[in-house]
């Protein structure tokens, strides 16, 4: 499986979650599934709204809402989101798994880098619900 997205996205990810060293970024994946994952088309930045962002993320759920009903009217696809892991690695944590939903895909930032992921139900790789995605760097105009 793969995660093609620009390398203006993933920049803009990273540099996110660097201007943000106490506290968990978050934002939505938007764009189309395919037959061999997801091309991420935009990103949604949102506010994390989690009672302790230091620790966990929660994407608020106006965003949310908002990306579903823009996907029905014809937008692109809600494939999945980002976070960030201040201090930490770029591997789903035990919360990070408690609250993977089935089918979507995960972009974490941790220590610099960026890695995908996808939350398939299954322990895999170690990681709980998640097994490890191929990010592929795309032009997506």
């Amino acid at each position: 499986m793969e995660l093609r997205i620009s390398r203006a996205a993933l920049d803009e990810i990273l540099s996110s979650a660097a201007a943000s060293p106490d506290a968990e970024i978050c934002g939505l994946l938007l764009g189309q599934m395919t037959g061999r994952g997801a091309v991420v088309a935009a990103l949604r930045p949102c506010a994390n709204v989690a009672a302790d962002p230091r620790d966990s993320f929660e994407v608020d759920p106006a965003a949310l809402i908002a990306a579903h009903r823009a996907a029905r009217a014809g937008g692109p696809a809600l494939v999945g989101h980002y976070h960030s892991h201040p201090g930490g690695s770029p591997v789903p944590s035990a919360r990070d798994a408690a609250a993977a939903e089935p089918g979507s895909y995960w972009i974490i930032a941790g220590s610099g880098a960026l890695r995908a992921w996808y939350a398939d139900g299954r322990p895999a790789d170690g990681k709980g619900r998640f097994r490890a995605v191929t990010i592929v760097e795309a032009d997506n105009r």
